[in-house]
């Protein structure tokens, strides 16, 4: 078994906040990711697929078909949004968009299209919302 690792970068904004709460218990628990009007990060992804290379090629799978896939499903809905406003799985208030919670997504988006492409299998998705700050995620483990 052969794990190999893509990167890509986007940014986007978010805010923290939990509408059962009060907008006390907000601030409390949030602190400054709590203003409504959000803030910013340029944040890192790495995807790790997982399988055996192939006998002709040596590909676990085509680096170009896994950028493609990444920008597809990922980069197009969340780079230069405002991830509680523009992206489906953080919007009316279904999810905060925490690191933990935008690794999840990401994956929730990922796994579909790397599973039906054949060849490999999604290992585990990493985002890096700081250099120091990330969060991975491997599925239902």
């Amino acid at each position: 078994m052969v794990f190999l690792t893509r990167r890509a970068t986007f940014s986007a904004s978010h805010y923290y906040w939990n509408d059962a709460w009060t907008k006390e218990q907000n601030e409390q628990v949030f602190g400054r990711c709590a203003n409504r009007n959000g803030h910013g990060h340029n944040y890192t992804l790495e995807v790790t697929v997982a399988g055996v290379p192939d006998a002709v090629t040596g590909f676990v799978v085509d680096l170009k078909w896994l950028k493609d896939v990444m920008e597809r499903e990922v980069l197009a809905a969340y780079d230069h949004r405002h991830l509680n406003l523009e992206a489906p799985e953080f919007q009316d208030g279904k999810a905060i968009p925490t690191t933990e919670n935008i690794a999840i997504a990401v994956w929730n988006r990922l796994e579909p299209a790397v599973t039906s492409g054949g060849g490999a299998t999604l290992s585990k998705v990493r985002v890096f919302e700081t250099p120091e700050i990330f969060a991975e995620f491997r599925g239902g483990q």
